[in-house]
Order: structure tokens, then C-alpha cells, then sequence
């Protein structure tokens, strides 16, 4: 299939052009123009794909980070860290101990938080927690659904995102598809849901 404003070539099950942004629906009406029953009205007034801002971003990792925090905080830090003998009221305590179970404790964390982020992202919902909850979700390039690999590599991505010192993540406010690093390396997309979309 064909995108009727920039000719790129889009894949059959493509949701738009990953080039332009034109939705496909809108781009099939080209190859069928001369059956008008296969154009529906609603499939042709779709708008244009919505990228997600750095700042509505940044809402939705805050919201994320407060609830994984406070169920890692009572299921995982809690219980183990008394069970390690490491203070839970000094905050740097598990930071500054060296031990085999503060490292264990610090694995586990980062586990979770993997599988936090790329089981959801990679879910139906396309959308962790606070991306869900400020209408937000996760595609590939053509605009489908991502793999728990890929979602994956997005969340392992962010370790660079981190090492430029934040630029990485700050990329989301100046690039043309408002993709930080991390969406760079894993080829992915965080948008925003329209008035038009389920």
C-alpha cells in the first residue's frame, strides 16, 4: 500500500505511514477510490497520529515511579532488607552497604522494574499505569503493538537515556516524533489517544 502524501510504502496491517504520520486508513482510500464501499466515513476522518510531549511524559514516569515505588517499598524493600539486618529507616542504607544481600536486594528492584514496564508496555494496553492514566501508549514504528523483547530493549535503553546527563530523555521535546533515546534504539513511539480513538 501506498501513502497518498508522501508515496512511502506501508505495511498491510500498518495503523499509519512511519514516515509521515498519515493514518492508513486514510492512505488505503487511494487504492480504493473507485469502490466507495470499501472507504468508510469514520476510517477517513481519523486525524493525524498524536506523539506524546516530553512533559505529559515526565507526568507518567513520576505517576509510575510513586506506585512501583510504594508496592517495591512493601513487598520487596521492606521484608528483605529486615531479613538482610539493613536499617529501613535510614534511606542510603541499602546504597552504602556492600553486601551480597544489598546487592540482591538492588537486582531485584531493577527486575522489577523491568518487568513492570515491559510487561505492560508490551501488554494489550500498550501502556504502563500512568501512561494508561493520562491516555498514552506505546507502539512500534508502523503503529502496532510491540514485543516484550522490544519493550524490553526500550527499558535497558534508558540506561543511556541516563548516562547523557538526561539528554537522552530530553530528546522527547525537540525531536520531530518526540522520541527520546531510548524510543530511538528500540524504534518506538509513545503517543497520545485523540477524541477519535476507542
Amino acid at each position: 500500500m501506498e501513502c497518498r502524501r508522501c508515496g512511502s510504502q506501508i505495511a498491510e496491517d500498518a495503523a499509519y505511514c512511519s514516515t509521515c504520520g498519515q493514518p492508513a486508513s486514510q492512505s488505503a482510500i487511494v487504492e480504493h477510490e473507485a469502490d466507495a464501499t470499501t472507504a468508510s466515513p469514520r476510517a477517513a476522518a481519523k486525524p493525524r497520529v498524536a506523539y506524546a510531549g516530553f512533559w505529559l511524559r515526565a507526568v507518567a514516569y513520576v505517576i509510575d515511579n510513586i506506585l512501583l515505588g510504594v508496592a517495591a517499598g512493601i513487598f520487596i524493600l521492606g521484608p528483605l532488607m529486615q531479613r538482610a539486618g539493613i536499617s529501613t529507616t535510614d534511606p542510603w542504607a541499602l546504597y552504602r552497604n556492600t553486601s551480597r544481600q544489598a546487592f540482591a536486594i538492588d537486582l531485584l528492584m531493577v527486575m522489577a522494574q523491568w518487568l513492570y514496564w515491559a510487561l505492560l508496555e508490551s501488554s494489550v494496553w500498550q501502556a504502563t499505569l500512568g501512561k494508561k492514566l493520562l491516555g498514552l501508549y506505546v507502539t512500534d514504528l508502523e503503529g502496532k503493538r510491540i514485543t516484550f523483547a522490544r519493550a524490553s530493549g526500550r527499558f535497558f535503553g534508558k540506561i543511556l537515556s541516563t548516562l547523557t546527563i538526561g539528554i537522552g530523555y530530553l530528546m522527547a521535546g525537540f525531536t520531530p516524533k518526540k522520541q527520546a533515546l531510548h524510543d530511538m534504539i528500540a524504534e518506538c513511539l509513545v503517543l497520545k489517544k485523540t477524541s477519535t480513538q476507542p
